[in-house]
């Protein structure tokens, strides 16, 4: 072992009109609630698995383990309801992901299945939802929920699943493919 660690996580892919789709309804949208960060349009995703800190040796076989889990058909989604996370005390905005036959939740635990079967990932007691955070409650901030505004109403179908790096930077954080699995 290395002894240098990485932080990963497993998300869906957003195909890139579907990113300019909620950056741009964001942007018009949210831009004017006091205390949001606006997530860059690159960095849009529905995270699967968060991993946490990783060794970095490690991260070959854990995108092995991805490419088994995550393989399949793609996945028909819609945008839903925009949400604040957690509702009483939000951190986030979130864009809902309607998914009519649970091909996003199958998928979901597929992936969870197969890194928690390889001690990779421990499962969330929580149950998934599947969402894209479009905004964060800045530092120190405290907002009331609102009603918040319907973003489009969009169908699209996710292509793939990728296992990322992420680097903690001031302003947020730095995205980097590691693997990526094409779905279809």
């Amino acid at each position: 072992m290395s002894g240098e660690r990485a932080r990963l996580f497993v998300a869906l892919e957003l195909p890139p009109a579907i990113r300019a789709t909620l950056a741009g309804w964001a942007a018009d949208e949210l831009r004017r609630i006091p205390g949001l960060r606006l997530i860059d349009e690159r960095s849009l995703h529905v995270t699967l698995c968060f991993l946490g800190w990783r060794e970095i040796d490690e991260v070959g076989e854990i995108g092995t383990v991805c490419r088994t889990g995550a393989s399949g058909a793609r996945i028909g989604l819609s945008l839903g309801e925009a949400l604040w996370l957690p509702p009483r005390r939000p951190r986030v905005v979130a864009v809902d992901l309607v998914d009519a036959d649970d091909g996003l939740a199958r998928r979901q635990a597929a992936v969870a299945d197969a890194l928690t079967a390889r001690e990779f990932y421990e499962p969330e007691t929580r149950p998934f939802l599947g969402h894209v955070t479009v905004a964060r409650v800045a530092r120190g901030a405290r907002i009331r929920p609102t009603p918040l505004p319907p973003p489009p109403a969009v169908r699209f179908d996710a292509e793939a699943v990728t296992l990322y790096r992420s680097r903690l930077v001031p302003g947020g954080a730095r995205y980097e493919a590691l693997e990526t699995v094409r779905l279809g």
